[in-house]
């Protein structure tokens, strides 16, 4: 027992934290986090500010909800979908990585996933055993951190470096000294980027996608939220300005595109691959080691994604096609509704910041940071998973940077998308409890 006085009963928060069986809050993945406070949640019936978990806060998009009740009333629930996935949706988003990316991509070689978790897998499965001598993966980080995971149920090598510190023509020698190394296959980061919400800019873009040519890498360029960089207008179809992307500078790529975010589509588990034409009918030798063919492209559809899932979830491609066409048409603003999303995160960061914490990454290259689906803090005199443990006792959840290849060891990782704007007073009284409780000395720093 403790006397001490907390929002969320002290002796709940311990026994959770005690029972956890969790070797460290620092190392805890989201869904770890996840489960411990819905344990303390349960105990106390009390709730938390939830910011753990990177999931829509919106309601899903209603094209996509009418198309898929349509769908399954004319019976697609009894047949298996070709498992390159529906004509309709395959043209959809192809039209869509032109209209906002302004890149080209044949409808063939756009696919359905179940999410872009699974369309990493895939990707991991094929692009990194091109080369038998090659290691596998470099991680532009911080990033999501399931793709490492991934790597290593896989036993695939890979290698990681937070790019924060090596923006503008840094950038390049930094690749390069990986590059060199002769074992990077594939590359992959997040742009917008989660956690940080750092936005690589079109030079470089264009360093990552000229060194992957010249290194022969494929770029898996991670869109999960595409568009979200609310600094600039990238809502409107076939007009500039678009979309960044390595596409326009390397043949090399792969895009990972979610539905979860945008469309706030999370629960179908429906996300959306699209692979250059021009290393579709790549041939690479080695792929025969596991596949039937050499062929990027066949192996991609009737190798990898064929043994993970067999194809993806038959109405919830007509619900995608139709949320895809109401934007290519016009007909819907891709980003009208997920736009506050940053007008929360602008409020929220300076909720925080007026409570004594700091913004991990607080500027993206020379502006200020942009607001969006996340943000990063820390406070003096704390180390990540102590304020994340500290935190836990005054209702508050993130995850520890630590997880996402942050050299950033002393921050949190915030999402913006499960607080409504009714708890911002319940998040202003316990961030004061919180600051009151643990006062800032002079010139303190995280540890």
């Amino acid at each position: 027992m403790t006397d001490r006085h907390t929002p969320i009963n002290a002796d709940v928060v311990t026994r959770a934290l005690e029972g956890a069986g969790l070797l460290s809050l620092s190392t805890a993945s989201i869904r770890e986090v996840k489960r411990l406070i819905d344990t303390i949640e349960g105990e106390t019936g009390q709730r938390f500010i939830r910011m753990e978990m990177g999931v829509p806060g919106l309601p899903p998009n209603q094209a996509a909800v009418r198309a898929q009740i349509e769908a399954l009333e004319r019976g697609v629930a009894a047949r298996y979908p070709d498992i390159q996935g529906i004509p309709p949706l395959k043209l959809q988003i192809s039209r869509f990585v032109k209209n906002f990316l302004d890149v080209s991509v044949d409808p063939e070689h756009c696919l359905p996933t179940v999410g872009t978790m699974m369309g990493a897998m895939a990707c991991f499965l094929t692009l990194n055993r091109m080369h038998a001598d090659r290691e596998g993966t470099l991680f532009i980080d911080p990033g999501f951190p399931v793709q490492k995971q991934q790597c290593r149920v896989l036993g695939h090598g890979f290698m990681s470096f937070d790019v924060y510190d090596f923006r503008g023509p840094r950038l390049e020698d930094k690749l390069r000294s990986y590059f060199d190394t002769g074992k990077v296959s594939s590359v992959l980061y997040s742009n917008p980027n989660n956690p940080a919400w750092i936005c690589l800019t079109d030079a470089e873009l264009e360093i990552v996608g000229r060194l992957a040519t010249e290194y022969d890498a494929v770029v898996i360029e991670d869109l999960a939220y595409i568009g979200m960089d609310f600094r600039r207008d990238y809502s409107h179809p076939g007009a500039p300005p678009f979309q960044p992307s390595v596409a326009r500078y390397t043949d090399n790529f792969v895009l990972l595109i979610s539905s979860s975010k945008v469309f706030s589509y999370a629960g179908e588990r429906i996300g959306m691959l699209a692979v250059s034409d021009a290393i579709w009918d790549l041939r690479a030798p080695d792929l025969k080691r596991y596949y039937a063919s050499e062929s990027l492209g066949h192996a991609l559809v009737f190798g990898a994604i064929y043994a993970l899932s067999a194809g993806t979830s038959h109405s919830a491609q007509y619900a995608l096609a139709a949320a895809l066409k109401a934007v290519n048409d016009g007909e819907a603003n891709l980003l009208e509704d997920v736009r506050e999303y940053g007008e929360k995160a602008r409020v929220m960061k300076r909720m925080f910041t007026d409570s004594g914490f700091r913004i991990v990454y607080d500027t993206d290259l020379d502006a200020p940071i942009a607001d969006g689906f996340y943000f990063t803090v820390s406070y003096p005199g704390l180390s990540g998973e102590e304020l994340l443990r500290e935190l836990m006792y005054y209702g508050i959840s993130a995850i520890a940077l630590s997880t996402t290849g942050s050299a950033r060891t002393e921050g949190l990782r915030a999402c913006t998308s499960l607080i409504q704007r009714s708890e911002f007073p319940l998040l202003a009284e316990r961030l004061a409890w919180f600051r009151r409780d643990h006062p800032v000395e002079p010139g303190a720093a995280a540890r």
